[in-house]
């Protein structure tokens, strides 16, 4: 703002040059040093009448400004006294920053300033900042992130048997050489029964490995069961089978592999199982503690 005179000192406490009464009189001049000085607003002032301190705004002020001239609500009369008026300086004006000058270090640690990295995947509660049709908006992490591949796991027979099992109950174990990969928590095994660790949707790839000495006809039927209800009751939703007739050599091998995709709606009662039939008693299932040869593979593709 332009001032006509000094420019009065900002954020600067003055003391007025002493003010004689006039009788009859509410207006004087406001003056430092002999030369008049200018208050921002009458809140900018502290001014004490008669041993009073004077009420500065709001209703009935006891005083107004307007530039280096103050005047009392009523006329001083002989006798009164302005012990003093305090001038406390300009409203502070910081003008605008140049572009480039505000850092970090100035901002309030509540500010979204991106100084700090994020070191893991958000959390669902965590918040983005989007453009909504031009409108800034929140939105949770849990709403836009992609559902991927979050639960990778394979499991394997690590001991061959012979004949059929209905379903495979025991010696399994998850691949555990040096490159076994697993992405996610996995899978949870009791007795030749799958339980998954979340809801989804899951794809089942059962594969299945036999050999027989003899010439007797011989493959295996395979099959996935699925249970909703805890194991009370299980569905076959995928099978498949492999033959080799007798006339064929002996010591013949064969596999065999089927697929589903199962929507598990909730995890704490979805259960998994697997079957190797064998037309022959004499066919040899593969079982193997450092290769997977008869084994079942667990992917979940996406949400539920």
């Amino acid at each position: 703002m332009a001032y006509i005179g000094t420019k009065p000192t900002v954020g600067n406490f003055q003391i007025c040059d002493a003010i004689s009464v006039v009788n009859g009189q509410a207006a004087y001049t406001m003056q430092v040093g002999s030369v008049n000085v200018l208050p921002e607003t009458a809140n900018h002032m502290i001014v004490s009448l008669n041993g009073t301190i004077q009420k500065p705004g709001g209703a009935n002020p006891s005083f107004t400004v307007s530039g280096s001239t103050i005047t009392f609500a009523s006329n001083l009369a002989t006798g009164d006294v302005i012990d003093f008026i305090q001038i406390l300086g300009d409203v502070l004006d910081l003008g605008v920053p140049s572009d480039a000058t505000v850092t970090a270090a100035k901002l309030n640690n509540d500010i979204i300033s991106g100084t700090t990295a994020l070191a893991s995947e958000p959390a669902d509660t965590d918040e983005f900042l989007v453009s909504d049709a031009g409108v800034l908006k929140r939105i949770d992490y849990s709403l836009i992130k992609g559902g991927g591949i979050t639960e990778a796991d394979l499991w394997r027979v690590n001991t061959s048997f012979t004949g059929t099992a209905d379903p495979i109950a025991s010696n399994w174990e998850r691949a555990d050489e040096a490159t076994a990969g697993r992405l996610g928590t996995g899978m949870t095994e009791s007795s030749g029964v799958f339980t998954f660790p979340s809801t989804g949707i899951w794809k089942i790839t059962f594969v299945v490995s036999v050999y027989v000495n003899n010439e007797d006809d011989r493959g295996p039927k395979i099959e996935i069961d699925i249970s909703s209800n805890s194991g009370g009751a299980y569905s076959m939703v995928a099978q498949n089978f492999s033959f080799i007739q007798a006339t064929s050599a002996s010591y013949t091998h064969n596999g065999v592999m089927t697929s589903t995709i199962v929507d598990v709606t909730n995890a704490s009662t979805f259960r998994a199982r697997f079957v190797s039939e064998k037309i022959n008693s004499n066919v040899i299932t593969y079982g193997d503690s450092s290769a997977n040869k008869t084994y079942v593979e667990f992917i979940r593709l996406g949400d539920t």
